[in-house]
């Protein structure tokens, strides 16, 4: 009886690697050769998920003995649980890259992963605020007293302010500041930095957060919790989360959404696509260009209301019954 890829348990991202000591200690050399080139915590933690899936898929069998057929298969079964193209073609690229260095180190004669092509997903635009919706969020009232709202209301300035990703964010520290020149450095993908200018409220927000950050010794980060040390990303997400439902939004707001109203917001504004790929940090411009079609439905949306020929006329057309 053969078996689909939906009666195949979907190995959770958390799940623990197989006994077989093949797979521990090959994740666990190429880890270290990650390490050695420079990649970042955050990247080494989601190729070591990405190839723990797909060692809990194929149990104690030996890794260099996978073949393309077998590797399809994974991705066949990852797909019929729900995991979207994106993911897999991430998957993919921390799995290619394993048997790349296997191939180095054990002289196997063929990446299995060459040459697959994880499922297209839908097409997707990114979900921005409107601006006078940003505006409300960030301009809402807070009590100057309560230390975590100034530092609140700081942190989200500046993921507008600049177009930060989260980690970036969370990764800020003291000495990537510079509120005499208004910039700020910016650690992003595969550390690559960018400076970034920093706006007027933001800076100020900034300044009266710095004033009354808590620390501990040695802590250089610049967004802290009460107990002095760096914030996690996930405690941000839900302390923005809380702010929108607190002062009425009715979206659920994330992070990466003030990112994306940034760009959406400047590209409507200035149509400098090139400016906004740098101040994003993109290393494509075809990564930038989706904003565009945001910047047409707004676009569209002002034609609609304005042109005085945009909408029929709904009432029903003249008819001449002599004619």
């Amino acid at each position: 009886m053969s078996t689909s890829p939906q009666d195949v348990p979907d190995p959770s991202p958390e799940q623990s690697v197989p006994s077989s000591t093949s797979w521990e200690q090959r994740i666990a050399g190429y880890d270290q050769s990650l390490q050695l080139a420079g990649k970042s915590p955050h990247t080494r933690s989601a190729y070591r998920r990405d190839l723990q899936a797909l060692a809990a898929l194929q149990g104690a069998q030996d890794p260099a003995t996978l073949t393309a057929q077998q590797i399809r298969l994974a991705v066949a079964r990852l797909h019929a649980k729900g995991h979207i193209g994106r993911s897999l073609a991430r998957m993919l690229s921390a799995w290619r890259g394993f048997f790349d260095w296997l191939i180095e180190q054990e002289k196997l004669p063929a990446n299995p992963c060459h040459g697959i092509r994880p499922p297209k997903s839908p097409k997707t635009l990114p979900k921005a605020l409107p601006v006078d919706a940003t505006s409300a969020l960030l301009d809402a009232p807070i009590d100057p007293e309560d230390d975590l709202a100034l530092r609140d209301q700081a942190m989200f300035e500046l993921l507008y302010s600049c177009g930060l990703r989260l980690s970036e964010l969370t990764g800020l520290d003291l000495a990537d500041l510079d509120l005499g020149e208004g910039l700020l450095t910016a650690h992003g993908k595969g550390n690559k930095t960018r400076i970034l200018p920093i706006g007027r409220q933001a800076r100020q927000a900034l300044e009266r957060w710095l004033a009354i950050r808590p620390s501990q010794p040695g802590e250089g980060a610049v967004f802290t919790g009460k107990s002095g040390r760096r914030l996690s990303g996930r405690q941000v997400e839900k302390r923005l989360e809380q702010w929108a439902q607190r002062h009425g939004s009715d979206r659920h707001v994330h992070p990466h959404m003030l990112r994306h109203s940034f760009a959406s917001h400047l590209l409507q504004s200035s149509g400098d696509l090139r400016a906004v790929q740098e101040l994003l940090g993109h290393a494509n411009l075809s990564t930038t260009q989706i904003y565009t079609s945001l910047d047409f439905q707004h676009l569209a949306k002002v034609y609609d209301a304005t042109h005085p020929r945009a909408k029929l006329d709904e009432s029903p057309p003249h008819t001449d019954d002599k004619a």
